[in-house]
Parts: structure tokens; sequence; C-alpha cells
């Protein structure tokens, strides 16, 4: 699980709901994944140094209807959250899980950089869809000069796929900086690795370590 409740909490809130939403949303509800995020990373460089991430998450209409359930949450006549909701709902989605894995893994030189845990989230609901955004810095900045650095926005079960929507953004000495979107490039194994998860029942989880690597779109950073 990357954000929530436990598993067995989130069973007992999905149940009841997915008539509702079967009837109301079009497309499969049951298939694994079983939650998909929009949204991307932008980048925070201060003086000359990559500092931090900044992570963008925008769920799906069903998780959307969950989550909000889950806390007793309602929109208003606007289809918005009222500005007493929307704290209640950033104070409950900042009580991160032990097991929360992040979507944003960031490699420079093909080594993982270790990141802080997540700070500054902000919640809305725009469309009919939850979106957040939070901060995660660098445990260790590291210098911009000449870098080039990775960013794959996944979570390792693939319960949640993650797709990169937004143009990353690079805030602060940026001018010589760049970012560019490389999107997953499904093969055939990709599809028959897909066709076994689509078996997998909510309950259960692949047996295939960090699966959903294997699906990662990717953002590649580049600063002279």
């Amino acid at each position: 699980m990357i954000h929530g409740l436990t598993h067995r909490a989130r069973m007992a809130i999905y149940g009841p709901l997915m008539c509702l939403v079967a009837a109301t949303f079009a497309g499969p509800v049951v298939a694994h994944p079983h939650v998909f995020v929009d949204g991307g990373v932008d980048f925070v460089v201060e003086n000359d140094q990559l500092a931090a991430l900044r992570v963008t998450w925008v769920y799906d209409e069903f998780e959307t209807l969950y989550i909000l359930s889950s806390h007793d949450l309602s929109l208003n006549l606007n289809g918005g959250l009222g500005e007493e909701d929307r704290a209640a709902l950033e104070q409950y989605r900042s009580d991160w899980p032990s097991d929360f894995d992040g979507s944003a893994h960031l490699k420079i030189d093909n080594q993982q950089i270790a990141l802080q845990w997540p700070t500054g989230l902000k919640a809305d609901v725009l469309d009919g869809r939850l979106k957040i955004t939070f901060t995660r810095e660098l445990q260790q900045t590291v210098p911009a000069s000449d870098l080039a650095a990775s960013v794959a926005f996944y979570e390792s079960t693939y319960f949640f796929a993650f797709s990169i929507t937004q143009t990353p953004e690079i805030f602060g000495s940026s001018s010589a900086c760049s970012a560019e979107v490389i999107k997953h490039d499904p093969t055939e194994q990709d599809e028959q690795v897909q066709a076994a998860l689509a078996k997998l029942s909510r309950e259960e989880t692949s047996s295939i370590a960090n699966v959903g690597a294997l699906f990662a779109d990717r953002i590649e950073l580049k600063c002279d």
C-alpha cells in the first residue's frame, strides 16, 4: 500500500463503493493495477545544488471517491472542497504509512538517491479528481553542475499505476538545467506481465519484486 489505511480497511470500504463507481464511471475497476494516478515531478535547485523534488499526484475518480468516503468528507456545490474539509484532508493525507515508497525514485549515476519524508502536502479536488502535491528534499543536496539525473515515477507493487502527465518544471537557479519526460514504451514482455497481473485479486501482490518499475515513466534532468 502506498498511502492510506491497511489493506483490510481499504477493502471494507472498496466493496460497497465498487458497485456505485462501476455504475458511475466507465472502464474496469477490478483489474490490477487498481488505482490510477497522473501527475509528475518538478525539481528545486538552490545555490547550484539539486535540493528537492516536488511531486504531484492526481488520483482517478474511483480512488478520489474512496479517499473522501474513508475520511467522511464531501464536495461542496461547486464540486470542490470547503476550506475546513481541505484542511482536514491535508492533515489526514500527511499521515503517511510506514510502507510509503514514494513514487518518485531519483537516481544519479545509476545510484539511488535517498529522499527525506514528504512535507508540505497540499490537497484539492478538481474536475472530480483529488490532486495532492508534496515536497521531498534530498537527504544530501547534490551539485547541479554537469548533473545527469533520472526520476522514475512508479509504485513498487503496481497496485497504483502512475503516469507522468505534466511538464516538469525547474525552480530556483535553473537556467542551466532542462528536463525531458521519457514515456514508458511497452514491450511484448510487458504485455505478458500485465496479463498475469490482471488475474490478481485485490488481496494479492505480484511475486515480481519492484514490478512497478517495469512500467515506469521517467524524467531525465540535465544541468550544464
